[in-house]
């Protein structure tokens, strides 16, 4: 039996009926069931708020985990399930986390933020700097399956250099998604902008709960210590509401992983020059 500890996924549609994740209850206990036989513990359950298409709510989403985790303790899985979203941005989104209508990730600071998939928003960078002004980390889903991230990677470097969070589909790493996606994912990995790896799980066969082998895909891109940081380390402090810097990323430097913390100043910065290009 293995003595580690149990990874965590931040990432998961795991909940039935609520998005196009788990469509009945059998098949939520059988994701629950592979996540769990591949050493997951902890599931944070994130379907969609997507205005118009899945409008989902912090309190529903609550109600939805707690009936799920009471199936999953009558059938015996040894899972154990957080509230979180995968939230879509929408006007007023800082709004209505404040107001508690669009829930964090475990009630903590860090919100997972999904970008549109096939065309870069106008105004990207300054939603997410509008998050992280109203205090919250911005975890920025699968940047690695966007159609349009061979275009604008300079934004997604901008963006972790000033403190947002990344994650990355596990299965970018195994191939699950092809070439394209896996060259991505790696690149993110291997250059020290990827936080978290998560599963985006949404079936038990065709987008399935695990960790495992992308964490040792990872661990032969930057070792075992910062591939262990992104399914464990930084995931239980998110779960913990820490601070971004406490377990802080490494990045590849001349032949050794060095530490990729951002300046302190580098966001303030930011401000004042978005401050005063808007004055003018």
């Amino acid at each position: 039996m293995s003595t580690e500890a149990p990874m965590i996924d931040l990432h998961s549609h795991l909940l039935p009926w609520i998005d196009d994740g788990a469509e009945h209850l059998d098949m939520a206990l059988e994701m629950a069931r592979v996540a769990a036989a591949d050493g997951i513990g902890t599931v944070v359950c994130t379907p969609h708020i997507y205005p118009g298409l899945y409008n989902n709510s912090a309190s529903g989403i609550s109600i939805a985990v707690t009936r799920m985790q009471r199936e999953l303790d009558e059938a015996g899985i040894a899972l154990r399930l957080e509230v979180g979203a995968d939230v879509h941005l929408a006007r007023d989104l800082v709004r209505s986390v404040a107001e508690g209508r669009v829930p964090t990730l475990a009630g903590s600071r860090y919100l997972l933020l999904e970008p549109p998939h096939h065309s870069a928003p106008p105004g990207f960078e300054d939603a997410v700097f509008e998050l992280m002004t109203a205090g919250l980390v911005p975890v920025i889903t699968h940047p690695e399956r966007l159609s349009w991230v061979h275009e604008h990677y300079d934004v997604f470097e901008r963006l972790t250099d000033r403190g947002a969070w990344m994650q990355v589909t596990a299965g970018a790493l195994t191939g699950r998604f092809g070439r394209r996606v896996r060259y991505w994912g790696e690149r993110f990995v291997g250059e020290g902008r990827c936080h978290i790896l998560a599963t985006d799980a949404h079936h038990p066969e065709r987008r399935p709960p695990l960790l495992a082998e992308a964490r040792e895909a990872a661990e032969r891109l930057v070792g075992r210590i910062e591939a262990e940081n992104m399914v464990r380390g930084r995931p239980q402090s998110v779960l913990d509401n820490g601070p971004p810097d406490s377990v802080p990323l490494t990045r590849k430097g001349t032949g050794q992983l060095q530490p990729a913390v951002p300046h302190a100043s580098a966001l303030s910065r930011f401000l004042r020059g978005l401050r005063g290009a808007r004055a003018h």
